[in-house]
């Protein structure tokens, strides 16, 4: 079954529209139902709608869904419904939601491409927005969101979740202050290879009559529908792109370090502390794998900053060693007075004995902050209408998504970069339309800044 623009899944009497009277953008009071919706929830928006059920007991209602899959909305509103004892309002077309009076708040775990549009869309209808990592798809639609949150002065929430962890809260505060002196270099990694696999190649094919593929494409440009081949027999076959492998196409996804690398890559910025850079290197390749993927799965990036510091970061889909540098994904910073690594603690340099290190105790005033669920701290920052109760600004998010689109653009053009902070664009213009995208009519980023 597909369905058409302002049309919702099931009968009436299936349906319950949870209608409250609160007008569209009020303020909330401690008491308040908000109501929030989630969109594009076939995998981490699945997170989101069982992180607000959990918080049913303190007035929150999950009281829409949004998916471009009609299987996958139909069975989500089931879920909900049974969890919750309230159906969901069902929708397809996100436009439909973003307008709607019966939403307080839009949540949404999309495919990259449309993370911006949604933002300010759902901004614009008087809602404030829980945005899932990266903020963007490009560095001047991150942009545009900031100054979106600013003109409609709506919450805008990033999810990138270390953000709400106590202990890093504490730790960053205390780097921020020079507790190891000043920040010379930090690192961030990832060496995920789980399901960082083959994807495959594939071919133009039929689209399942439960997706709308115009509007899984949404701002991106329009493309065929690819379908590939599963086990060698070739007579199952799957979506190319959908639902996960986006990711390593560059019209919809940011490759690994836009994937699991912008959780570290925030980390990095947000103890480095230095706002965007001013050069930035990158370098690597799709190894080992035969396959339809576009996005580098080896990539090792520098970005140096005007104070001469520098963030390096590293994508290896290949693998690695846990015990080489304690896991799959991490960061660590190195100060004039000492270095810190995440999990670990903070150590000092010891004069003369590189090689040995002491653990630097962490002050006993030093408490850690802030409540660890981010989807909790979402609802209190739309109730104190404060983005200070959210764990970042809108800013620091753009920042960090932008350091990943910037090293896609360097390893995309094989060169090194110099950028200007203030305008956020290259002094070499050809790689400034790298910067934004075309995009399709009805499906535009408006431009706020």
């Amino acid at each position: 079954m597909k369905l058409s623009r302002r049309q919702f899944i099931g009968s009436s009497s299936s349906v319950v529209i949870v209608a409250g009277m609160k007008a569209q953008g009020k303020v909330f009071g401690a008491n308040d139902r908000v109501r929030i919706a989630t969109v594009g929830f076939n995998g981490r928006g699945g997170s989101h709608i069982k992180g607000f059920l959990e918080l049913s007991d303190q007035g929150v209602e999950v009281a829409g869904l949004c998916d471009v899959d009609a299987n996958v909305l139909e069975k989500g509103g089931k879920q909900v419904a049974q969890a919750s004892g309230r159906a969901p309002k069902l929708f397809q077309d996100v436009r439909d939601l973003c307008a709607s009076k019966e939403i307080d708040a839009v949540t949404t775990a999309t495919p990259n491409h449309w993370h911006s549009l949604i933002a300010i869309l759902g901004m614009q209808g008087g809602k404030d927005v829980y945005v899932e990592k990266p903020m963007s798809h490009n560095v001047w639609e991150g942009r545009q969101v900031v100054a979106a949150a600013k003109k409609y002065g709506r919450i805008c929430q990033h999810g990138t979740q270390s953000r709400s962890n106590p202990r890093l809260i504490r730790d960053l505060k205390l780097i921020n202050s020079g507790f190891i002196g000043q920040i010379v270099e930090s690192r961030g990694y990832v060496y995920k290879n789980g399901n960082r696999g083959s994807i495959g190649r594939g071919n133009p094919g039929p689209v399942p009559t439960n997706l709308d593929w115009n509007l899984w494409q949404g701002p991106a440009q329009e493309k065929p529908f690819y379908v590939k081949a599963l086990g060698s027999g070739g007579k199952k076959q799957a979506g190319m792109w959908v639902p996960y492998d986006w990711h390593y196409n560059w019209e919809y996804g940011n490759g690994e370090i836009g994937n699991q690398g912008v959780h570290q890559m925030d980390i990095a910025c947000w103890g480095h502390n230095r706002g965007m850079p001013i050069r930035v290197h990158s370098a690597g390749g799709r190894f080992g794998m035969d396959d339809d993927g576009m996005t580098p799965n080896t990539q090792a990036t520098t970005f140096a900053y005007a104070d001469g510091s520098i963030v390096t970061f590293e994508v290896r889909n290949l693998g690695s060693f846990q015990e080489m540098d304690g896991g799959d994904s991490g960061n660590s910073f190195f100060g004039t007075k000492g270095f810190y690594v995440v999990g670990k603690g903070f150590f000092t340099y010891k004069q003369g004995k590189m090689t040995e290190r002491e653990a630097i105790p962490v002050p006993a005033d030093a408490v850690a902050e802030g409540d660890g669920n981010p989807f909790k701290r979402f609802v209190d920052a739309c109730r104190s209408r404060k983005q200070s109760d959210a764990p970042m600004s809108v800013e620091d998010a753009h920042v960090a998504c932008a350091h990943c689109h910037l090293g896609n653009i360097a390893y995309r053009v094989g060169r090194s970069l110099e950028f200007d902070p203030k305008t956020e664009k290259f002094k070499e213009a050809d790689s400034n339309k790298y910067l934004s995208r075309n995009y399709r009519k009805g499906f535009e980023v408006p431009q706020l800044a």
